[in-house]
């Protein structure tokens, strides 16, 4: 499976080829523009890159923030700062320092190094109710009969993600942007019918759905 990345990066100019370079290299890119979400996100990626330089809340307090959130995820920060001061502050919780500007083999070959020091935590089984689904193989089991239920990829997206927050009330615009990588945008209604789908797949009974609880004028839930 790709080693999956979140990258925080305002520059566009910079993340567009940071991002293409890193995905030629087989990860998966999760590219934010700032730090808002970000603490979200951290959950669902094996490593971030933070650039220190951010609207509104800076990439320092952005990784303090992710590596609360996620302690075992690797952290590596960018910066056109070359100050040891500034160095110390990021290496404080960051795992690596990369100055600015930098050649992308360098950058890659760091990346390489974080993800090998830090392996990611093999992921247990998740349950809820009759379904246990399994975050390596992507495979959901009805546990009553045993049976394998087929999901499409964006149901087992909306699923894992559900799940990996569970007891969380999570808002339509998290579950989208999560899932689809991009802005949610008020009114589609993409979601609400891949939820609609998953359910009849999964749920006892889907027009009384005990699973996947819809959080009126909020979101989705699912409670454990």
């Amino acid at each position: 499976m790709a080693k999956r990345v979140l990258y925080v990066e305002d520059d566009t100019e910079i993340g567009s080829w940071v991002k293409a370079d890193l995905e030629r290299r087989g990860y998966e890119v999760d590219w934010l523009t700032s730090g808002e979400g970000a603490p979200e996100r951290i959950k669902e990626a094996d490593l971030a890159i933070l650039d220190v330089m951010l609207p509104g809340l800076d990439g320092f307090t952005v990784g303090q923030r992710l590596k609360r959130e996620a302690p075992g995820v690797p952290v590596l920060m960018l910066s056109a700062r070359t100050s040891v001061e500034d160095k110390l502050q990021g290496l404080q919780f960051a795992d690596d320092y990369l100055v600015k500007p930098f050649h992308p083999e360098e950058l890659a070959a760091r990346v390489e190094v974080l993800l090998r020091r830090h392996p990611p935590a093999e992921e247990k089984t998740l349950r809820a109710g009759h379904i246990e689904v399994n975050p390596e193989s992507q495979t959901v089991t009805d546990t009553r009969s045993g049976e394998e239920i087929v999901l499409t990829a964006k149901q087992r997206q909306i699923l894992l993600y559900l799940l990996r927050n569970a007891n969380r009330i999570l808002t339509k615009e998290q579950i989208y942007e999560s899932v689809w990588g991009e802005p949610y945008l008020e009114g589609d209604k993409t979601l609400m019918v891949h939820i609609r789908y998953l359910r009849e797949k999964i749920e006892l009974d889907p027009s009384q759905p005990l699973l996947i609880e819809t959080i009126r004028g909020l979101g989705y839930r699912v409670k454990l």
